[in-house]
């Protein structure tokens, strides 16, 4: 296949100290884990285990063997340290404990 015909995406992951973007072209029909692997990432950051991080395709979970389109921006997604519907209740609840005590000088 010509060169030409091959089409842009990007590679993205983020840590709490650096986010990398790579743009790459890949050959149409080509699934979402090979470009992964062909980008290089997986070098730059050997904590990426594709059998455990999620990915998804501009902020939607996709599935490994999904083929990617022109223009697709794939994310590989870190595991959650806490649950988010926790840590709302938490912030909930210290938000009404706030409250309580306003206005009672």
């Amino acid at each position: 296949m010509d060169r030409a015909d091959w089409i842009a995406i990007e590679v993205a992951y983020a840590t709490p100290a650096k986010q990398v973007i790579l743009k790459l072209a890949v050959e149409p029909g080509t699934p979402l884990e090979q470009a992964v692997r062909s980008s290089g990432i997986l070098e730059q950051f050997p904590e990426i285990d594709l059998g455990q991080n999620k990915v998804g395709v501009f902020g939607k979970l996709a599935r490994l063997d999904d083929v990617l389109q022109p223009g697709d921006r794939v994310e590989i997604y870190r595991p959650l340290i806490a649950d988010p519907k926790e840590v709302r209740k938490q912030r909930a609840a210290q938000g009404k404990a706030m409250k309580k005590g306003a206005g009672s000088e």
